[in-house]
């Protein structure tokens, strides 16, 4: 049978007092280095499993995450992300830990800061954010980092050391993954990659998105395709796009770099019949309108709700149950069509 261990005979076993045990496995006190590592050492030899739920009961440290959340009541994106941060509300409610989301304009870095002061009040044990603007974040992730915040980030990467975990897609594959669906959908062609909204967000994710997309068609060496680049904003879709058109009549498909593809689409119903191969991303309502009606070909599905949930719960069970968090969670890319939509559309 199993030796059920004691923090007695663990302390016997590292040659140290039963206090010094207690503090390391409660984590609470301060304790040298030298008998952290004969503790720890031990603790690996025996697979010591501690009552993590019983520990965490008998706790009084209530632990706050703060979530930093464009409002999905300026871009329906973000609504799911909601609906995976109240998941892991309801499932960690009998715990000592608290979950708050601030919302902020995705439009606006004013709106975004004013959020951030707002969690910084709050004296949060950690963050997750969604990082839209480069400049900002990258300051208020040094802020977090100066008062021993700490932060996870999905959905878009930031290069940046304090960082404890992303998570999200392996936005390169993504585009080789959009890039191979065009292959298939056509056998030669002018394809536009098309970027909406490029400076007002982060355009890293839009930018890695492309990289993948031409790197598909470069190292195929698909000569009878060109690829060109277009930015848009939500503004003058309507009068840039008809003007590109024209400028390229041999224009076959569109591969849209953000959650927009329903704007193209649209746009393009209104325009001409000729039949422009569409691929783009997230299973808002408008897309998935359009893919059933047969104007969008293929839609690369991010869950955006997983990515949120992961988030959160990869740092509530760091703080509770002591879990270590992986440097970066990737999600599977998923390839949705009118024959799959309804198994993800709930």
């Amino acid at each position: 049978m199993d030796k059920k261990y004691t923090i007695k005979d663990i302390a016997q076993m590292a040659g140290v007092s039963k206090g010094t045990v207690d503090r390391v496995l409660h984590n609470r006190g301060k304790v040298s280095p030298a008998a952290l590592e004969k503790i720890n050492e031990v603790l690996n030899v025996i697979d010591y499993e501690p009552n993590l739920i019983a520990r965490n009961l008998k706790s009084t440290k209530v632990y706050r995450i703060c979530v930093l959340l464009p409002d999905p009541v300026f871009d329906p994106y973000w609504l799911p992300c909601v609906n995976g941060i109240q998941e892991a509300i309801t499932e960690y409610k009998a715990y000592n830990v608290v979950i708050e989301t601030h919302y902020f304009n995705p439009e606006s870095t004013k709106s975004f800061l004013k959020a951030h002061e707002a969690i910084v009040a709050q004296s949060p044990d950690a963050v997750l954010l969604a990082p839209l603007f480069h400049k900002e974040t990258v300051e208020i992730i040094k802020q977090y980092d100066e008062l021993g915040i700490m932060v996870n980030t999905f959905n878009n990467q930031v290069e940046s050391s304090s960082i404890k975990s992303f998570v999200g897609q392996d936005l390169y594959k993504s585009g080789r993954v959009a890039a191979s669906l065009m292959n298939l959908i056509l056998p030669k062609g002018q394809i536009a990659i098309i970027h909406i909204d490029e400076s007002l967000k982060n355009a890293i994710h839009m930018q890695e998105k492309e990289r993948g997309f031409r790197s598909y068609f470069e190292e195929k060496e698909l000569s009878d395709f060109s690829v060109t680049t277009l930015k848009l904003k939500y503004s003058n879709i309507e009068t840039k796009l008809p003007a590109f058109l024209n400028e390229n009549p041999d224009l076959s498909g569109i591969f849209i770099t953000t959650s927009k593809a329903y704007q193209i689409a649209s746009t393009l119903f209104n325009l001409t019949d000729k039949k422009i191969a569409l691929i783009g991303y997230d299973l808002i309502d408008k897309n998935v309108s359009y893919l059933n009606q047969g104007l969008v070909h293929f839609l690369i599905h991010q869950n955006q709700k997983r990515q949120a949930y992961l988030g959160v719960s990869t740092l509530v069970e760091h703080f509770l149950f002591r879990k270590d968090i992986p440097e970066t969670i990737l999600l599977p890319i998923d390839i949705i069509n009118v024959e799959n939509a309804t198994f993800y559309v709930s």
